[in-house]
């Protein structure tokens, strides 16, 4: 490696000593990275720039942040930080030897000890040439590496460190999904026998026992068996283990997690799940078309046999020839494991005029103002991906001659297209015991999780989540004393269940469900899926019916009775967002899905569902709060479960249901609803049920009415040892709002929003009123409240969100969306034109309001 330092592009070499003197002036400023510090040294902060972008990565030496070349300005503008260690590597297809195969080319190694490979390439194909130099802002004088001899010692072990550190995104904690999976060691040098065997797309079975569930396919000689201990905590009678004992063949995929962009690999050998560069290579040998979710046999494909009716072939449109889509609004997004259903609401959420302009086009501004450490920031993370998505700078067709050299080949060169949102992941599933795991989630909930941190971080003047708030109107009646009560909460998802008695195809559904019996029982593959047909018009009548109230406390009786409540629409919402309630849950208590066809219109009309308000003749209930009821010993208390259930199907976390009712003493699913909505916000808010002593009992269920209050104002002696730090009061109060109450992270607030110091009184009671009315707490009818965009309650369909898989812990999400005028799927990383968008099987819908 040549040693020298340049100046812009010049040629005049240095002198060792001149080096040392040209670095003296920033040696204050050169860190070495210590123990807990993360070193992004992958990706831009405020782009998808990587060391593989034409520009490469500028990683500053201080904060060991990384900066494309298009932000690395801004950086040294606001920070004054001057060395940086600039990374570029070089994606090289190898040469072809005369044998044919391919002649290893020199590769600079040690430089990037630890930085991530590329895995959409096949690493026999290509290699990686990289590249090192220290950069001085603002003359942008070059000094190349390795340089240990002119280089002071300092700066050469800083350097070192930050080329070895490892990715930011790795935890201790193995249930994290930044534990990132490693190429299998067996990956490269698998035997598979050639011994004819075909993986069928369905009617699997343990091929030593009668398991259906938790299968695995040996990718070394196809044999289709149970596992017991693996990573997802399924269980089993453990005959893939056993068949590796006996056979030594270490790598099997999990069948039902086949996606086009993985599997779930697990290497009995290496004891770990594991990545396998080559799966589809692996897969292909027992006829598994990954790219098409296809089986294969013989050249036909299995929908030229039969019609498509499995739900993974049809949601993915598997078996029909889809035309990529490049350019802005097309960009794909990178699976990280289990994190589609993130890819999917992100892929809707910025198809949304109002969230485009409120983070793309206050780009520069949130960029500008965004704190020290961007990382950390939710509307810099918002705005990146959003540019991300919409730029086009990471969606780019192949040239023409890589097209004809793909044709030619007759394979698919990968194309460095999508986005990877790691930083984006990682941040906004922070300190959640759900999103921040590996495991795969709800879509709904963390749509919900989402509009969650856009109303706790307003950009603007405007909150783009305004568009989803609407106001439901809930009519209680006591059916004994015939009295009513309306109330008015928040909500942002019409909740639609699903009106199975309505099904127009029963005597199919009778006579599918003898024959999978019978094949069951005489262990035959079953018969062709039958899926039940629900109308809409059923789903949404099912949704305006009255619905029992689980012991309902009549405070006309001053005592339980029967009750009825019914939800109307008090305002209607620029983008209507409507899930079909497809999961449930079973005897086992784990959630499961109805495989259902729902014909959703492309034009929908709910105005008859506004709502009217208190009618004559009708009588309110008293407002009297029912009795707290506090046993002598409260681990005594048993919890109801109906009412937990009632309110898990709702959403809520499984945990924070079984809280609710316990601290409501048992006082039905109405009264726990309150709990919910008092204490959404709190930390632990999902974290388990622990018993707690008689007086704490008291406290807690003191706060479901009215300890806490409506104005969730922060404690005051936190508010006084802010203010004694020497900031303003409403500073300090608006700090520890954000933050939960939480003294050290209100602190660190405050000196990441340097802008806000002088923010005013007035300004800061506005936004309390706003802060209030978005809490999802249960309003009164009056001048103050939520903000919402009322409107016509006529609607048309531009989005929607499907799932495949038997629950919401398992399964894939994909999004088709609408877009010029044509529907486009979004496969995490695929982005085609949709053929036969399935809107009959989507779970979650967008409609946008149709001006009057």
């Amino acid at each position: 490696m040549q040693r020298a330092a340049f100046f812009s592009g010049g040629d005049a070499q240095m002198a060792a000593g001149d080096l040392g003197e040209l670095l003296v002036p920033y040696m204050p400023t050169i860190r070495v990275p210590k123990s807990g510090d993360r070193v992004y040294k992958t990706e831009c902060a405020f782009s998808y720039d990587s060391p593989e972008s034409e520009g490469g990565l500028y990683v500053c030496m201080n904060t060991f942040l990384g900066f494309g070349r298009e932000h690395i300005e801004r950086h040294y503008r606001k920070t004054g930080q001057c060395v940086y260690l600039h990374l570029k590597r070089r994606v090289i297809e190898k040469v072809p030897g005369a044998s044919g195969g391919a002649l290893p080319k020199r590769r600079n190694a040690k430089l990037f000890l630890d930085l991530e490979t590329n895995s959409d390439l096949n690493n026999d194909d290509f290699e990686y040439e990289d590249e090192a130099k220290l950069v001085i802002f603002p003359d942008h004088y070059e000094i190349l590496l390795p340089n240990i001899e002119e280089l002071p010692a300092l700066v050469t072990i800083a350097c070192d460190a930050l080329l070895s550190a490892k990715s930011p995104y790795r935890k201790q904690d193995p249930d994290s999904w930044e534990e990132e999976l490693q190429a299998s060691k067996h990956a490269k040098t698998l035997v598979q026998l050639d011994n004819g065997v075909r993986i069928p797309p369905s009617g699997w079975k343990c091929s030593k026992c009668d398991l259906r569930e938790n299968l695995w396919l040996n990718l070394t000689d196809g044999s289709v068996l149970c596992g017991k201990w693996f990573f997802d905590g399924s269980g089993g009678n453990g005959h893939a283990m056993e068949h590796y004992k006996e056979t030594g063949y270490p790598l099997a995929v999990k069948l039902g997690t086949i996606t086009p962009d993985g599997a779930d690999v697990y290497s009995f050998d290496e004891e770990e799940p594991v990545l396998d560069p080559h799966i589809a290579k692996h897969l292909a040998h027992f006829g598994i078309d990954m790219l098409q979710m296809q089986v294969t046999e013989n050249g036909l494909r299995d929908n030229d046999i039969k019609p498509r009716v499995s739900e993974w072939e049809v949601i993915q449109e598997a078996g029909v020839k889809l035309k990529p889509m490049y350019g802005p609004g097309y960009t794909g997004m990178k699976n990280l494991g289990n994190s589609c259903y993130l890819n999917a609401v992100m892929q809707a959420i910025f198809s949304i005029p109002e969230f485009q302009r409120a983070y793309v086009g206050n780009l520069p501004r949130i960029f500008d103002y965004s704190p020290l450490d961007p990382t950390q920031d939710f509307n810099t993370q918002m705005a990146k991906l959003g540019h991300g998505l919409l730029s086009g700078q990471y969606s780019k067709p192949p040239m023409k001659s890589e097209l004809i050299e793909q044709v030619m080949k007759e394979e698919h060169k990968p194309q460095h297209n999508g986005i990877s949102p790691r930083m984006f992941k990682a941040f906004i599933s922070k300190g959640h015991p759900e999103f921040s795991s590996n495991r795969q989630q709800d879509a709904q909930e963390f749509f919900l999780h989402l509009i969650n941190l856009v109303e706790r971080n307003p950009v603007g003047s405007e909150n783009p989540s305004d568009v989803f708030r609407f106001l439901v109107e809930e009519r209680t009646q006591c059916c004994q004393s015939r009295k009513v009560r309306y109330t008015e909460r928040v909500d942002y998802i019409m909740q639609l269940p699903v009106a199975m008695e309505a099904a127009t195809n029963k005597d199919e559904l009778i006579a599918y469900e003898l024959k999978r019996r019978e094949a069951e029982a005489a262990r035959r593959p079953p018969p062709e899926l039958v899926r039940a047909k629900i109308p809409f018009s059923a789903c949404l009548q099912a949704f305006s019916e009255p619905n029992n109230v689980e012991d309902f406390w009549s405070s006309a009786l001053q005592a339980k009775s029967a009750g009825v409540k019914t939800s109307r629409f008090a305002s209607f919402p620029e983008y209507l967002v409507v899930q079909i309630k497809k999961f449930t849950f079973g005897l086992d208590w784990i959630p499961k899905k109805l495989d259902v066809s729902v014909d959703m219109p492309d034009f929908l009309d709910i105005s008859h569902l506004r709502a009217r308000g208190l009618q004559p003749g009708e009588e309110e209930l008293p407002d009297i709060a029912p009795p707290i009821i506090i046993p002598d010993d409260p681990k005594a208390l048993d919890i109801d479960e109906s009412s937990v259930m009632q309110l898990a199907e709702m959403g809520f976390p499984l945990e924070a249901c079984r809280k609710a009712v316990y601290y409501t003493g048992n006082l039905g699913a109405e009264v726990a609803f309150n709990w919910i909505i008092a204490h959404m916000e709190e930390p632990d808010f999902a974290e388990p049920l622990v018993i707690p002593a008689f007086g704490e009992v008291a406290s807690s269920g003191a706060a479901v009415f009215g300890a806490v209050g409506l104005d969730n104002q922060p404690p005051e002696e936190m508010v006084a040892i802010i203010i004694s730090m020497g900031f303003q009061r409403n500073l300090a109060i608006q700090a520890l709002k954000a933050t939960n109450n939480n003294l050290e992270r209100a602190l660190e607030w405050i000196f990441s929003h340097p802008e806000l110091e002088e923010e005013t009184e007035p300004a800061l009671d506005m936004m309390d009123m706003e802060n209030n009315a978005n809490a999802n707490i249960l309003a009164e009818t009056g001048s103050e409240g939520p903000r919402i965009k009322d409107g016509s309650g006529r609607y048309e369909l531009f989005g929607f969100i499907s799932h495949m898989g038997t629950s919401t812990m398992s399964g894939h999400y994909v999004c088709h969306l609408k877009k010029e005028g044509r529907w486009v799927i979004y496969n995490d990383l695929r982005v085609c034109a949709s053929e036969r968008p399935p809107k009959d099987l989507g779970y979650i819908y967008f409609y946008h309001r149709i001006p009057s």
